[in-house]
């Protein structure tokens, strides 16, 4: 291997950058040196089974290549390749001369605005969860297809796993690692014509690879993704789902269930439809990814020298991958009231719970409206869209996307006004068709009190204010045979009194 002692040590010196102090970070394939408001990166000259750094010239490819990746969702923190330069008898960076290392020269953000640092501040609520559903879509749409069959991709992970567990019994313990392979080997044989149908359909793309809370940060409000997987085109390559499953397990693991659900949400959304049908195999995707997870622990405490100091961890990931294939028959709740009586609150608090994690996908009459509109969430609509023709189509919508997600397994929160006795019958008979339960709930409140909600709103999807609310009281709504609930009361009351209702308490 090449000695690059000199290039460190040249990087390192502060005099090397007009006497800025030097912060060096180092990993197991790559040195970085923070300098003010920049950041430089070399490869180690190393050789892994699974990454070859070896030379001059697959470093440099390895810094273009992960600069070509990284530059199109990250501009304002990929800059250019330089080389380090011998020139006379000593080094320079971008100078003249033979290159002997290449340095990939990156923006240098705070520390504090990585995703990692926000959530365990306890600031990632459920606005920017959404927003990183909405940024991590969009960014998986720019993603260029690829053609690899989605069966075999996963397949070769899972034999992958199966040969290196078989040297971790000790550490995962035997009886775990034999579950979880069975039950996914399993899962995979069920699913394999799903997968292999998503891959013709355009799902399977050139994605990030390492979408976790450490490689997303928040440049100017917004959740950026960058040093997204560079050194291997296959596993970088990946359904979607998969690639987005490697953030909700993340999120899961760290104990975020509500901020996966709603990005999982987000992220659904704005795919219009088109990925509700692949819910089926998320499932299988978290669990591949906690296994995954497990195997990495437990060969960087062999690489540190300290073996089994993440045996706990590492355990408790493998653990919650055999979770993930525990599948349960999925249900379908519904939220119906007038506007302000607090649908939207109960539902998002609702959802997480029910069923596997990240729990319910929670469908909202107000975001279904605006998203058949293309406009943004807090835009608001004239008056004709919300006339009986266009409601007609939103329900619609709702009942169309809860067949989809339900008939793939996972259950649905529906949160509308359901003020019609035919769209209430409609979601009930949804269930019933498909051989599953239906619950809905009903909240109510004083008049008065949902007129001062409403007219507080700030900032949100409904388009609902006192003169609707007044319309619909004049409707004389009532529970009917769902579950009265007094939305009088606070948030935490009305959560426990429905989950008593749905027997989750």
């Amino acid at each position: 291997m090449q000695d690059q002692s000199e290039t460190v040590r040249f990087l390192a010196d502060p005099a090397t950058h007009g006497g800025v102090p030097v912060e060096v970070v180092e990993t197991h394939g790559a040195l970085v040196f923070l300098v003010g408001d920049a950041a430089y990166k070399i490869k180690r000259a190393v050789r892994y089974d699974y990454m070859d750094l070896s030379t001059l010239d697959r470093r440099h490819a390895m810094l273009a290549r992960e600069l070509e990746l990284n530059r199109p969702a990250a501009p304002r923190i990929y800059r250019d390749l330089l080389a380090v330069t011998r020139d006379g008898g000593g080094l320079a960076l971008g100078g003249p001369g033979e290159p002997v290392e290449w340095v990939l020269r990156m923006w240098r953000f705070p520390t504090a605005d990585e995703l990692l640092a926000v959530a365990e501040r306890g600031a990632l609520d459920d606005r920017l969860a959404a927003r990183l559903g909405h940024r991590l879509q969009a960014y998986h749409r720019a993603a260029p297809r690829r053609d690899a069959d989605g069966t075999r991709l996963i397949a070769d992970i899972l034999d992958e796993l199966a040969r290196v567990f078989a040297d971790m019994t000790e550490a995962l313990g035997a009886e775990r690692i034999a579950r979880f392979q069975t039950d996914a080997r399993t899962a995979l044989d069920r699913l394999a014509p799903l997968l292999s149908a998503r891959s013709a359909s355009g799902h399977v793309r050139r994605g990030h690879g390492d979408l976790h809370l450490r490689n997303l940060v928040l440049i100017d409000g917004e959740p950026v993704p960058f040093d997204a997987l560079e050194f291997d085109e296959t596993l970088g390559t990946c359904d979607v789902l998969y690639d987005l499953a490697f953030l909700l397990m993340d999120l899961d693991h760290r104990g975020l269930r509500r901020a996966a659900n709603v990005a999982l949400g987000a992220w659904l959304l704005d795919a219009d439809g088109a990925e509700d049908a692949g819910l089926a195999a998320l499932p299988l995707f978290l669990a591949v990814r906690a296994a995954i997870r497990a195997m990495v622990l437990v060969q960087t405490d062999v690489a540190r020298g300290t073996p089994r100091a993440s045996e706990g961890e590492a355990r408790r990931f493998l653990d919650e991958a055999c979770g993930a294939l525990s599948l349960r028959p999925p249900k379908l709740v519904a939220v119906g009231g007038v506007s302000g009586t607090g649908k939207t609150a109960l539902a998002a608090a609702l959802a997480p719970w029910l069923g596997q994690a990240p729990g319910a996908i929670h469908l909202r009459s107000d975001l279904e409206r605006k998203a058949m509109s293309g406009v943004g969430e807090t835009q608001r609509l004239p008056g004709a869209d919300y006339a009986a023709a266009r409601r007609t189509a939103v329900y619609r919508r709702m009942m169309g996307r809860a067949r989809t997600i339900l008939s793939a397994g996972w259950p649905v929160v529906l949160d509308a006004t359901f003020l019609d006795r035919g769209n209430r019958r409609a979601a009930a008979d949804l269930a019933a068709g498909l051989g599953l339960s239906f619950h809905g709930l009903w909240l109510a409140a004083p008049a008065e009190v949902l007129v001062a909600r409403v007219s507080a709103r700030q900032g949100d999807a409904s388009d609902a204010d006192a003169e609707v609310v007044k319309a619909q009281l004049a409707r004389h709504p009532e529970a009917g045979d769902w579950t009265a609930l007094d939305a009088e009361r606070p948030l935490d009351q009305v959560e426990t009194a429905a989950r008593s209702a749905l027997g989750l308490c």
